[in-house]
């Protein structure tokens, strides 16, 4: 198949390669002028789309999703598919996908979940919204880049799922935390701790599989300083995206509007910026009762 492939960071670049080495022919663009080995190289992101059967887009928000899309949109062939595998809020979403249908193209919004890691390794979790025909074209290429493709509905279902599993997420981990920070102060060992709520009603992704506490449970970011797996800051991105469309539908989530305010000032005013998003164990166990 034939892709342009527009957005080559750290998401990009492996997800392009792992095309490439499955046998696509890709052309990408960058705006920070990034390549990747064996993909043509493109001087606009029109000069990506123009020719390709399907455009992938992985970019850091939902302004630049619209702008991109303005300028790939028109040089992109009738029954192209635009798909963006982007974080964005669900208006962006669904107004480019309105703009591509406009122009006889497919539209599909992805977002992924697995990280850098899941990125090279080809095993992504797609959250996908878009039509059942634009959905089949793109299986193929779902099945290299990830392990699964959930096809969530019609467009901007991609990124609802994807904010309301990260509002999940973002809650259950500052409530993993300061659990762990309370057993600390109650003199419970965080082995002990682990083994009783990684088998009880307690248990979580956030407990289970990516531990907080350091030398606890499977390898997480926790045991390599918090280097980040999931960064703080794209955390916060994320749970300001779900409290925008919770405003949006009308929605009362207060723990995940709470968890935006205390990944906030993690980021911003206690020096979680470039830190995991679990590192707010050590943030709770610093802190005492307000």
């Amino acid at each position: 198949m034939k892709i342009g492939f527009i957005g080559l960071g750290n998401m990009g670049a492996p997800m392009a390669a792992n095309l490439i080495a499955a046998g696509h022919e890709v052309t990408g663009f960058d705006v920070a002028g990034v390549t990747v080995e064996g993909a043509g190289q493109a001087a606009t992101a029109a000069e990506a789309a123009a020719g390709a059967e399907v455009v992938i887009t992985m970019l850091p928000n939902g302004a630049i999703l619209r702008s991109v899309a303005a300028e790939a949109i028109p040089a992109m062939a009738p029954g192209a598919v635009l798909l963006d595998c982007s974080t964005v809020d669900v208006e962006s979403a669904r107004a480019v996908a309105e703009e591509a249908q406009a122009s006889a193209l497919g539209a599909l919004d992805a977002p992924v979940s697995g990280g850098i890691g899941g990125a090279a390794a080809g095993t992504l979790t797609f959250m996908v919204g878009g039509s059942d025909e634009a959905f089949a074209k793109a299986k193929p290429l779902f099945d290299i880049m990830g392990q699964k493709a959930v096809h969530c509905g019609p467009s901007g279902n991609g990124q609802a799922a994807k904010i309301c599993n990260n509002m999940i997420l973002g809650v259950t981990m500052i409530a993993t935390c300061e659990a762990f920070a309370l057993a600390d102060k109650l003199g419970l060992s965080r082995e002990a701790m682990f083994d009783v709520v990684s088998t009880s009603s307690g248990y979580s992704w956030s407990m289970n599989a990516y531990c907080p506490a350091p030398g606890v449970g499977p390898k997480s970011p926790a045991d390599n300083g918090y280097t980040p797996g999931f960064a703080a800051e794209l955390m916060l991105k994320d749970l300001g995206l779900s409290q925008q469309a919770a405003e949006a539908a009308d929605a009362d989530t207060p723990m995940g509007a709470r968890a935006l305010e205390l990944y906030r000032a993690f980021v911003e005013e206690e020096n979680g910026r470039g830190k995991d998003f679990s590192a707010m164990l050590p943030r709770f166990e610093s802190r005492g009762r307000s």
